[in-house]
């Protein structure tokens, strides 16, 4: 009986070594393992040349705009046009009460004529008196006189002129006349109504709508920035005469099809927004386009050369701002500080940080971080493959 439960004993305990002897082996394999690569999915990156697009809030500004007042005293005869039509440059608009101011030119006529007919006399008799006054038949006196006579009848003549041409002035006011061409807005006044000479209230609006202005705003900084890397070549291709604008209409948010060129820039910053208005001009030939419309614009602003256009969603940022993406670079991952420069559609134009030829990772993003082993696939082989898919359900099952 001893002798079986000896070797019982024996049995038991090579058993438990034997068990502790695979556990062991195990262990050590594991951990020589090295550990599994993250599938990720990746972009390479190639340096090219990025139009600068920058898009600006603003509104549309009539191209002219003219307030109609009267500039004499009278009765409204006649009103010749149709409201919310358009009138051209030099069309009549209204005609005043004419005949008080036919009066005044016939009046200030006649005066002309009488004080050119008294200086005729006083010529004529200064002339007499050129001679006389030689042989001392008249007086010194008596001459003076005549010549100061020929200087007053002179001056009373332009004075008389001068007259007749006001009243002449005054009654071609009567004829009120658009001074610009555009659409006229409804009338104020009607035949029958008094107005007064420069009064305060106009008679109707003409505006001018083709072409028509369109206001932006730029935060100053940005535009000095913009500034300075023309300046120092890094931007290129801005031409100050033709920088071409495109627009985006909020009222419904499509594009307008036609192309505007930028005039000029303020000189000086907003100090309340800290911003710098930028004018711009665009045909409007079917009226689309009317004055306090708010519209966005497209501003091109020369193109930047060597830059990478990164998927927003590839890009990250700090606590502080800074921006920063994950490349692949030999099977580990990299972080990179970033350099933006604008967003252009769902991708964010990046001017330093990265390198032409980068593997920029765009999907796993969330699984890894820096120095993390990654196994890189082309994204159209990851979308086709669903490896990254996959390891994103694997990941998300774990959790």
């Amino acid at each position: 009986m001893r002798t079986c439960l000896k070797f019982a004993s024996v049995a038991a305990l090579t058993l438990m070594v034997a068990a502790c002897s695979e556990q062991n082996e195990g262990g050590q394999q594991q951990a020589n393992a090295q550990p599994q690569a993250t599938p990720v999915g990746t972009v390479t990156l190639e340096a090219q040349t990025v139009g600068l697009v920058e898009e600006m809030p603003g509104r549309t500004v009539a191209f002219r705009k003219a307030d109609i007042r009267p500039q004499v005293d009278g009765i409204i005869k006649e009103r010749n046009f149709t409201e919310g039509g358009i009138v051209e440059a030099g069309q009549q608009l209204y005609m005043i009460d004419q005949d008080v101011y036919l009066a005044r030119v016939d009046a200030a006529q006649a005066e002309l004529s009488r004080q050119r007919a008294s200086l005729d006399q006083a010529v004529k008799t200064r002339t007499r008196y050129d001679p006389l006054v030689k042989s001392q038949a008249v007086s010194r006196q008596t001459y003076d006189d005549a010549v100061s006579a020929e200087a007053q009848g002179k001056a009373a003549v332009a004075s008389a002129r001068a007259e007749l041409e006001q009243a002449r002035i005054d009654l071609a006011y009567t004829t009120v006349t658009a001074p610009i061409s555009g659409q006229i807005s409804s009338s104020d006044y009607s035949e029958g109504s008094l107005v007064t000479a420069n009064q305060a209230a106009k008679l109707t609006t003409i505006t001018q709508l083709d072409p028509i202005y369109v206001d932006v705003t730029q935060a100053g900084g940005r535009l000095l920035k913009i500034k300075q890397a023309v300046k120092n070549g890094r931007i290129k291709g801005v031409d100050a005469g033709n920088i071409e604008v495109s627009l985006i209409i909020d009222a419904t948010g499509a594009e307008y099809p036609q192309k505007g060129t930028l005039q000029f820039s303020d000189v000086t910053v907003n100090e309340t927004t800290g911003t710098v208005r930028l004018r711009a001009v665009f045909p409007n030939p079917d009226g689309t386009l009317l004055p306090g419309m708010f519209v966005r614009g497209q501003v091109r602003q020369g193109r930047l050369e060597g830059a990478f256009l990164v998927p927003q969603k590839a890009v990250m940022r700090r606590p502080d701002g800074t921006a920063y993406s994950y490349v692949a670079v030999d099977g580990k991952v990299v972080s990179k500080d970033l350099q933006i420069e604008q967003s252009q559609g769902e991708n964010w134009l990046v001017s330093a940080g990265l390198e032409d030829g980068d593997q920029l990772i765009v999907d796993g993003i969330q699984r890894i971080g820096p120095g993390a082993a990654v196994a890189p696939q082309p994204v159209e082989t990851a979308a086709d493959d669903g490896s990254v898919k996959a390891a994103d359900d694997t990941a998300k099952a774990a959790e």
